[in-house]
């Protein structure tokens, strides 16, 4: 191909549907289910293909920033930049803004591919055809979608109906179907010319802000006045957050893609799934001589067709057949996996009860961009954490007004401040930091430091840390 495409991959959402790995503050995109990549760093790998595509753009929101910058770093891929939602407002929003950032950066005739961060694409031969097809109908003003060649009658998917084709592999949109149940699927999956609706898109920038101006202009509008206002901050774009709360909060396929003459769509028999539930995780990992994916520490006895991961506890399951048990550090979830399409019900009933709710939303291990920390063991007045950093990052210079700290070197080097005295601490070493005073921890070494920390104090909520010097443009 003589133009190469931006692409843009969406990676703000905060899923929960595959609960208890995901919550809301650790989204899908982020997490290693299968292999030492996560979601987001497999779509970085597929657009790293130099002949196709420019370095690409990530949007997302303020709690991920900083682990979409480290999990580039990790790949050593250079982003064009991260745009950062103050708030979700839905994909139509998050498109323009990729649009409008684009078309100023690189020229209206720039064409963009959105990708959501969160799906699983074997990229070969007949997805690079695809995409070139959808560059080449882009590039003569259409807004290309890809439809998935469906494997099986799905509920959990939209579909697209394929109308006549337009040139070489790309066709009209006849309609866009909402999610079907089990016996219209059927049905579309029989007549053959329906297809499951991926998400990802290819269009010039310049085509996509005119369709925007002529059939969601509020949504435009919002966003033209949130890139004017809006803030740069290291490698992150921040849009204004009152102007970008006064855009509707509506799809890129209600904005724009059901109403627009110029809706294309190429059929892609690609290896695709949005690992939306347990069982896309368990399809796509391919199961043992008895159907079986067992991820982590696990034994399975007398069990067939069936997912059993685990983060922590052992896991042993006997006697069972085509179910999921997943196991994160604090919650275990056990279903069927034809069932597991309904785990978003089960955590809306968690979240209700306040007894419940904090399983919903945040994950005994927090990421940082220095490296994070494991939860361990919560008691009154009193709390257990292991801290990981990465080798040559460091903690924030602070202070803590409620609680005092013990570090025990169970890993690596660490290299501690308090107040005007830095201490080097090796493995099986200790110190104690007192409440209020300055300090700061450090990995000086080449190797991830780890450090059991023991919290103690009136208050230990992370509210109470008083950021003094950060790197990280936190303080």
């Amino acid at each position: 191909m003589s133009i190469k495409i931006v692409p843009v991959i969406m990676a703000g959402g905060k899923g929960t549907r595959l609960w208890p790995l995901s919550r809301a503050a650790a989204a899908k995109q982020f997490i290693r289910f299968l292999g030492e990549e996560t979601l987001l760093q497999k779509t970085l790998a597929r657009v790293s293909d130099e002949a196709l595509y420019d370095a690409p753009v990530v949007v997302t929101n303020e709690d991920f920033r900083f682990l979409v910058a480290e999990q580039a770093r990790e790949l050593g891929v250079t982003l064009d930049g991260i745009v950062l939602e103050p708030e979700a407002r839905n994909t139509a929003a998050a498109v323009a803004a990729a649009a409008l950032l684009v078309a100023e950066r690189h020229g209206r005739d720039t064409l963009i591919q959105i990708l959501p961060s969160d799906h699983e694409i074997t990229v070969d031969a007949t997805y690079r055809s695809c995409v070139e097809k959808a560059a080449k109908a882009a590039q003569d003003g259409k807004i290309v979608t890809f439809g998935i060649t469906p494997t099986e009658p799905a509920t959990g998917y939209g579909y697209i109906e394929i109308g006549k084709e337009l040139v070489d592999g790309v066709h009209q949109v006849s309609r866009f179907v909402e999610k079907p149940n089990a016996d219209v699927a059927e049905q579309m999956l029989a007549k053959g010319n329906y297809a499951w609706n991926s998400g990802m898109f290819v269009f010039s920038a310049g085509q996509m802000i005119a369709e925007l101006e002529a059939l969601a202009p509020e949504v435009l509008a919002a966003v033209e006045k949130s890139i004017e206002n809006a803030k740069t901050d290291l490698d992150f774009t921040r849009l204004d957050a009152e102007s970008f709360a006064e855009s509707p909060s509506i799809s890129i396929d209600y904005a724009v893609m059901e109403k627009t003459e110029n809706a294309a769509v190429v059929p892609a028999s690609i290896t695709w799934s949005d690992l939306g539930s347990w069982d896309a995780i368990w399809k796509l990992a391919g199961g043992d001589e008895n159907g079986n994916v067992v991820n982590g520490n696990a034994t399975v006895s007398d069990t067939t067709n069936s997912l059993v991961m685990s983060r922590n506890a052992h896991l042993a399951v006997q006697g069972m057949e085509g179910v999921a048990v997943i196991a994160s550090e604090d919650a275990v979830y056990v279903g069927r996996l034809d069932r597991s399409q309904d785990v978003g019900n089960l955590v809306k009933m968690l979240a209700a009860d306040k007894k419940t709710s904090h399983l919903t939303e945040n994950h005994p291990t927090a990421l940082r961009p220095w490296g994070g920390y494991t939860s361990i063991l919560n008691g009154d007045r009193f709390q257990v954490k292991r801290l990981f950093v990465h080798p040559e990052k460091k903690l924030s210079l602070q202070k803590h007004h409620h609680r005092a700290e013990h570090w025990v070197c169970v890993k690596g080097t660490a290299e501690v401040t308090i107040d005007d005295k830095v201490t080097v601490l090796h493995e099986n070493q200790s110190i104690y930091i007192p409440q209020g005073s300055v300090h700061r921890l450090a990995n000086p070494g080449k190797i991830r430091l780890e450090v059991i920390e023991v919290q103690t104090g009136s208050y230990l909520g992370e509210d109470d840390i008083i950021r003094l010097v950060d790197e990280f443009g936190r303080s």
